[in-house]
């Protein structure tokens, strides 16, 4: 049978949606189906089983969460400074807000990684390497802050962003509502202020 490339990417679309939304646990050939408006049993046709369904999800999320290259000149136009840095992770927030489902998606396939040492094999070199591609432009960059500082910034941020599309009443403002105007911006800088030195 020939496969339909784009069927496929819409197959996984809906695999991070029921990821999302229901969970690893509610990961299903059947689910999947539904949620793609296909005839039951298509997915059963471009996936081997669920971990081939588990590692698809995987791969696409990392091409949903890259930024485009283009955006990402404009956005180092100016000069380095923590002013920058501050700038480029609030947009990083924004960014992964607009991939929501993703984020949860990831959140729940690293949930199940711990459970499925292929999966977590897989996830780990991905963010890995995500990681250590990350800390390479920082620095080629020349963004203030050597490598221990860019490594506290990931985990602060890793952290950050947990919060925010999980708990997001543990990060409330002094008005106790976490979706309060600046909340989340005026986060970014206390973390970024505290990390990364000024230029």
């Amino acid at each position: 049978m020939v496969r339909n490339p784009e069927r496929r990417t819409a197959l996984v679309d809906a695999a991070i949606e029921v990821l999302a939304g229901e969970g690893a646990r509610g990961l299903t050939f059947r689910a999947v189906d539904a949620r793609a408006g296909v005839p039951m049993g298509t997915s059963s046709n471009y996936f081997a089983n669920r971990d081939d369904l588990f590692m698809q999800a995987a791969a696409r999320i990392t091409v949903r969460m890259t930024p485009d290259p283009a955006r990402v000149e404009k956005a180092m136009r100016p000069a380095p400074s923590r002013e920058l840095v501050t700038d480029l992770m609030r947009w990083l927030v924004q960014r992964m807000a607009d991939d929501r489902t993703g984020y949860l998606a990831m959140l729940e396939l690293r949930l199940e990684a711990t459970r499925r040492p292929a999966l977590r094999d897989r996830l780990t070199q991905t963010v890995r390497a995500n990681v250590e591609e990350s800390a390479r432009f920082h620095r080629e960059a020349g963004l203030p802050g050597d490598a221990d500082a860019f490594l506290v910034l990931y985990l602060a941020m890793t952290g950050l962003l947990l919060e925010h599309f999980t708990l997001p009443a543990v990060l409330a403002g002094p008005e106790g509502d976490p979706e309060a105007e600046g909340t989340v911006d005026r986060l970014v800088e206390l973390v970024v202020t505290h990390v990364i030195p000024p230029s």
